[in-house]
């Protein structure tokens, strides 16, 4: 037996991180080092059973005398499920291990930093404000990656969420108050979303944010007396309050006398940010003209601006067309051929994320295909949506002519119909085309046209004559108030704890639900006058009762066995019945049963040959009884049957019971099970076919993790019921036979064998005759009146277009960010248009007036809308929601979709604007691009870096597309633009640019625009319209280059084949350089702030520079560091760099590199160090690399004494560390128990402990002589 051992202390962060993982293991498939669950002991181990002195908590012992592994990291990992964030060398795993040691060696000391002192658990020796800023420079990097990302590693809690997570239970607790949380939003909004996870809370319970006060009640963990107080501590804190006495004085001196004469100037007003509001496209346009883009650039990107007139434009070029740039659509193409189709969308809907998500997807895979040259098509259309159609023209008519359909008629209600389809049936395709889906408009069909009402009946009867369609009487979900059956997924399931008032359609008091109501049936014969006491939530099905069952093995009814009981208000005795589906420990144990009204009572009616007696008709009005009960609707008669009961002595009581109400999604109505004759599917022998299909690799499904819920659905098929009592729909061509020869008996409704089914009346005719061996005239025909479930076209749909499709891709639902479905009660469904143009929180709160919801689910979802949304939704638009929600595919995964991760994308579109803004100035008007991209033979090492990287981006991202793993596509290009172009390049591009070397400045340009022209190719298929903007304002390399971006070649990269691993090992040390630089000055807060491209020596802007408007302060969105990162922190230009290596190779290189670092970290001077030479005085040092080190002068900026006695604290701990892990690797058993990802990163954690410090001892006494920061990985 495996034993944790766990702290008991409510605020030990690293127990409770060990206790969440064990939590996570026993969910998923076991802990990751393969054993079984650990048992729990809150309590340290006994010295007795560990083979060194006692390790902190948490302690995982593996087994009696086996493996002992102890702090928060290590347990961690071992008990995390397999798989599911362990090491290993995938991207994923990576980036886990990166943010768990980003927790580990920054946010916990940052964290406890801030902490304990605030409670009073530690003197603090430095000032509150910076140890509150140091735990602010810790969460930047989270606040910047959670912008854009709803995890920390992929689309659910992993490791590295764990680690970060209980860093920051003490910050969140008690120091991070509401003001504070808003700066940190992401951070807090991450935070909320983990701690709510169910394994999260099993040991967390519910996480009380800090709220700004902290009484002494409420400090952590158990009270515990106050240690004495040193003489030193007592000195200095008295040495404190004399300076703050002496402060207030001052103070009070001050405003009581001001300086004689001297008059206060006012502050000059500080000039207000010029607010460009909406930006939108004015130049005269005609629809189908190509947009203007010969203007100057807008100062900002603007989703409206961009998404102008560009769609109108490609549809009347026929980009969108298979046949465009070829002859005709039957041309060999030695591309190849894609073909698709849209699962068609309600002719009466409107757009919500679940087609958002699916239209991303599809366009964007469809524009891919496109730009490679394939013969592409994406064909539209929307089904006739039976139900949803029938409704809105019957309350169209109702309300504009005071008719009923019946009024008018089936022919004439038709009419009316067709009429509104023509009329409104078309705002689905505008609001298509608004998310720039790019299907050919020309072929849009509609399931009742005649080509696809023609494949519908021809499916019908072609299954209809092989058996699998048949004639059936059986219960089925039936409304009310559509008169119609509805399929289980149009049914809403309404949980309900106890007694409830529920408005029903057709009824003015509203009704009671969540009661559970017992009466007695008195024993036939009895001379007790005994009684078998039922219970049932709807008691008006009593009048359709035929039986009671009770469980066979029930010793309180087995003298009961072949005896009746008499029904109070019918003429017939009930049997009692024993069949083993009775509940004994359920109330009495005596079950009511009614085959009509009930699918389990239908079942032992089958099983005991009972009747199944329907009570009511299609309108809930009831059917089949005596009065007072004939006639009255179904909710009426069930209070008049408790009146009777009552009357009659027979009611025993009524008490609360949970139950679920089934509700018809279209109509509200309760759902009732009645027995109908409809027309069924038998679909387990097609589902067995579909299943294996699937195993023998006929047919793919992507991503191959859903094959396992495609063999779940096929497995667990039931009969399909396509019947519908509607009038709008594709009329089922099945005909029921009526024979004028008296030797054939006439025929009854469930008889199958007097339906048959034709193409047209004629062949059912001839059918008819032939099996009945009569003529056709003595044939007398009447078609089913019911019409078929729109699904049964639109299951048809591709393959009345196309044929048999060889790959189905599924993808997940959209949730809201904390994982709840969307729901309207909720306020938490989101349309896609409110996403692209904006709305303010009232315009949310109006959406639900128009709504359908009771008033109490009104206030419940405005109360949602204003937690998640508190100002709003802000204008994203079409090309940030589209990028964003391709992002969230990773691997069909349920999407919890946060909306201000969508709003990180609009940002990125800016950068887009802002970054290629830049390049077009510093190209130039007289810019001619090269005939072709490959590079001219003198690129500098900056140059040859960012094709590199460009050639990668452009593998991923055709890999990505190949693979349907669309999230790898976007992080590749995402990346490749924010982190490598902008951040980059083009900061190392402006002393070229302003150089003097004409040769190094144009293949500058080249490589540039190269950047920029396969950039946005790449970016196209997810962002068409501010990719097309920007590709627009590019010249072109050649007069017949493609006319739209949509029909440019996608990069390939046999294209971009520029990979070069020593320019990339090169670059990678001057940001390793740039990295230790920035930190440094972070840490040792020597920062204020500027636009970062404000000309400074030695590589000063001169002012006839034509990217001199570029570093003017004032016009900040034109700064390009401002665009793409905001101001940053950087060093004054007197501060130099001064770059220590381990050899002249590394040297060589680190002197190349200088330039760029110099560029990158706004430095003054970068230097490198002769080998051996010892840096300047007054330095602060940091390592690049194990070989390189970056040494910056401090000396009259910082305070050495404070410095060092802030090293060396860290230095005890660091060989503290480094002694424990040496301790524990020459532990016996070592080699072989601990796994070997783990001593891996053990040896690296002495390798790194060892690297960052000396083993000299730091001198105490003179000032500066090597004074080292140490920088933990």
């Amino acid at each position: 037996m495996s034993i944790l051992y766990v702290s008991p202390h409510p605020d030990a962060f690293p127990s409770l991180r060990a206790l969440i993982a064990a939590r996570y293991g026993e969910a998923g498939e076991g802990p990751g080092w393969g054993g079984a669950h650990p048992r729990i002991c809150l309590q340290p181990p006994p010295t007795s059973r560990t083979p060194f002195p006692p390790p902190r908590l948490p302690a995982l012992e593996q087994g009696p005398g086996g493996l002992w592994v102890w702090g928060a990291t290590a347990v961690s990992q071992l008990l995390w499920p397999a798989g599911l964030g362990g090491p290993g060398g995938s991207r994923a795993a990576v980036l886990v291990q990166q943010w768990v040691s980003y927790a580990d060696t920054e946010l916990i000391p940052a964290a406890c930093g801030a902490t304990l002192p605030a409670l009073g658990l530690r003197s603090s020796a430095q000032d509150p404000q910076a140890v509150l800023g140091a735990l602010g420079r810790a969460l930047s990097p989270l606040e910047e990656w959670l912008r854009l990302h709803t995890y920390l590693a992929g689309e659910a809690p992993t490791l590295a969420d764990l680690a970060a997570v209980t860093a920051l239970l003490l910050p969140f607790r008690y120091v991070l108050d509401p003001p504070a949380r808003r700066i940190w939003n992401n951070v807090t909004r991450w935070f909320v979303t983990c701690v709510r996870q169910p394994e999260f809370r099993a040991v967390l319970g519910e996480v009380v944010l800090y709220s700004g006060a902290r009484p002494l009640s409420h400090q952590p963990g158990p009270e515990t007396p106050a240690l004495p107080k040193t003489a030193a501590q007592l000195k200095k804190e008295a040495k404190k309050r004399e300076k703050l006495e002496k402060f207030q004085q001052k103070q009070k001196i001050q405003q009581q006398q001001p300086p004689a004469g001297e008059q206060k100037k006012p502050k000059p007003e500080k000039r207000e940010k010029r607010d460009p509001g909406v930006i939108t496209y004015d130049l005269p346009t005609p629809p189908g003209e190509k947009k203007d883009v010969s203007g100057p650039m807008p100062d900002s990107y603007s989703p409206r601006y961009v998404e102008a007139a560009w769609y109108p434009w490609w549809e009347q070029q026929g980009f969108f067309k298979p046949e465009y740039g070829r002859p005709n659509v039957s041309a060999a193409n030695p591309r190849g051929v894609f073909m698709m189709c849209i699962p068609p969308p309600n002719v009466t809907g409107s757009l919500h994320l679940g087609h958002a998500l699916t239209n991303a997807i599809q366009d964007s895979l469809t524009r891919w295909h496109r730009m490679r040259g394939e013969t592409t098509l994406w064909n539209p259309g929307c089904d006739h949506a039976g139900i949803a159609t029938q409704v809105v023209v019957e309350k169209k008519l109702w309300r504009e002519q005071g008719l009923s359909r019946h009024q008018l008629g089936r022919e004439a209600f038709l009419q009316e119909v067709w009429k509104w389809k023509e009329e409104k049936g078309d705002r689905i395709y505008h609001q298509l085309k608004k998310l720039g889906s790019s299907l050919d408009w020309d072929r849009a069909c509609f399931t009742m046209d005649p080509k696809l009402s023609a494949a519908v009946t021809e499916a019908f009867v072609r299954l209809h004559e092989e058996g699998v369609i048949y004639r059936s009487t059986r219960l089925v979900n039936w409304s009310c108030t559509l008169n119609s059956a509805i399929s289980d997924i149009e049914v809403d399931k309404k949980e309900l704890t106890g007694r409830t008032l529920l408005s029903v359609p057709g009824y003015k008091e509203k009704v009671e639900f969540g009661v559970l109501v017992s009466f007695a049936y008195k024993v036939q014969g009895s001379d007790s006058d005994e009684e078998v006491v039922v219970a049932t939530t709807r008691i008006e099905t009593m009048l359709g009762d035929v039986a009671v069952a009770v469980h066979p093995k029930d010793t309180r009814y087995q003298h009961l066995k072949g005896k009746n009981v008499i029904h109070p208000f019918l003429s017939r005795s009930l049997p009692i019945v024993f069949d083993e589906f009775v509940d004994m420990d359920f109330g009495t144990g005596a079950v009511k049963i009614t085959p009509a009204h009930d699918q389990n009572d239908y079942e032992v009616g089958q099983r005991h040959g009972l009747e199944a007696i329907s009570i009511m008709d299609s309108r809930g009005a009831l059917i089949n009884v005596p009065p007072p009960f004939l006639g009255l609707p179904r909710f009426e008669a069930r209070k008049a049957v408790l009146v009777a009961l009552k009357e009659r002595g027979l009611f025993r009581g009524v008490e609360d019971n949970p139950m679920v109400v089934p509700l018809c999604n279209r109509s509200k109505d309760v759902v009732e099970p009645l027995l109908r004759p409809q027309w069924y599917v038998r679909c387990g022998e097609m589902a067995q076919a579909a299943s294996a299909a699937v195993t023998r690799g006929d047919l793919r499904i992507l991503p191959e993790a859903h094959q396992r819920t495609w063999h779940a659905w096929m497995d667990n098929i039931r009969e399909w019921c396509i019947s519908r009592q509607l009038w709008w729909g594709h009329r089922i061509p099945a005909y029921f036979v009526t024979v004028s020869d008296p030797a054939v008996p006439p025929g009854e409704d469930p008889d199958g064998r007097y339906w048959v089914s034709g193409r047209n009346e004629a062949e059912a005719r001839e059918k008819a005759a032939k099996e009945f061996g009569v003529s056709p005239d003595k044939i007398s025909l009447q078609q089913d009146e019911d019409v078929l479930d729109t699904w049964f076209s639109s299951g048809l749909f591709p393959l009345s277009i196309f044929g048999w499709p060889n790959q189905v891709y599924l993808h997940a639902i959209v949730r809201d960010a904390h994982g709840r479905k969307m729901s309207k009660s909720l306020g938490n469904v989101i349309d896609p248009l409110d996403v692209i143009y904006g709305v303010s929180l009232q315009g949310l709160h109006d959406q639900l007036l128009n709504s359908n919801l009771d008033p109490s689910e009104v206030e419940k979802a405005k109360e949602g809308q204003k937690a998640d949304f508190p100002a709003g939704i802000p204008e994203c638009g079409t090309d940030a929601l589209r990028f964003g929600l391709c992002a969230y595919t990773s691997q069909g995964r349920d999407i919890n979709l946060d909306v201000n991760r969508i709003l990180g994308y609009r940002h990125f579109c800016n950068k887009l604007w802002n970054a290629t803004k830049f390049a077009l100035r510093g190209l130039g008007k007289g810019f001619v691009p090269s005939p072709t991209s490959q590079p001219g033979g003198h690129e500098s090492l900056v140059d040859r870096w960012i094709r590199s990287r460009l050639t990668e981006a452009v593998r991923l991202s055709n890999q990505g597309f190949q693979a349907y793993d669309f999230p790898a596509a976007t992080t590749a290009q995402y990346s490749f633009w924010l982190y490598e172009l902008c951040d980059v390049y083009l900061e190392c591009l402006k002393p070229v640019l302003n150089g003097v070397d004409q040769v190094a400045a144009e293949c500058a340009r080249q490589t540039l625009y190269t950047c920029l022209d396969v950039g946005l190719r790449l970016l196209s298929p997810f962002m068409p319209f501010v990719t097309e903007e920007l590709f627009q304002r590019l010249p072109r390399r050649m007069p017949q280059a493609p006319p739209s971006l949509c029909v440019t070649p996608y990069p390939e990269p046999s294209e971009c084949s520029w990979k070069d691993p020593e320019a990339e090992a090169a670059l990678e040390l001057a940001l390793s350089i740039t990295r230790a630089v920035r930190s440094l000055r972070a840490d040792y807060n020597l920062t204020r702030i500027r636009p970062d491209c404000e000309p400074q020596a030695p590589m000063s802007t001169p002012s006839h520079c034509p990217l001199s408007p570029l570093c003017d302060p004032v016009s900040s969105s034109d700064c390009l560091v401002s665009c793409l990162h905001g101001a940053r922190p950087h060093l004054s230009p007197s501060l130099a760099g001064f770059l220590e290596v381990a050899d002249e190779a590394t040297g060589a290189l680190a002197s190349a590199v200088s330039g760029y670092v110099q560029a990158l970290s706004s430095a003054g001077v970068v230097a490198v160090l002769a080998l051996g030479a010892p840096a300047p005085q007054g330095c602060a040092v940091a390592l690049a690399s194990d070989r390189c080190s970056i040494h910056l002068q401090l000396q009259g900026l910082v305070d050495p004494a404070r410095e060092l006695g802030k090293l060396q604290a860290k230095r005890v701990e660091a060989q503290r560390q480094a002694q424990r892990l040496r301790e524990r690797r020459a532990a016996s058993g070592y080699p072989v128990k601990v796994p070997l990802e783990v001593q891996e990163a053990d040896e690296a954690k002495v390798c790194g402990v060892s690297g960052h410090f000396p083993h000299h001892p730091l001198p105490p006494s003179k000032p500066w002589s090597g004074l080292v920061l140490v920088q933990w990985c």
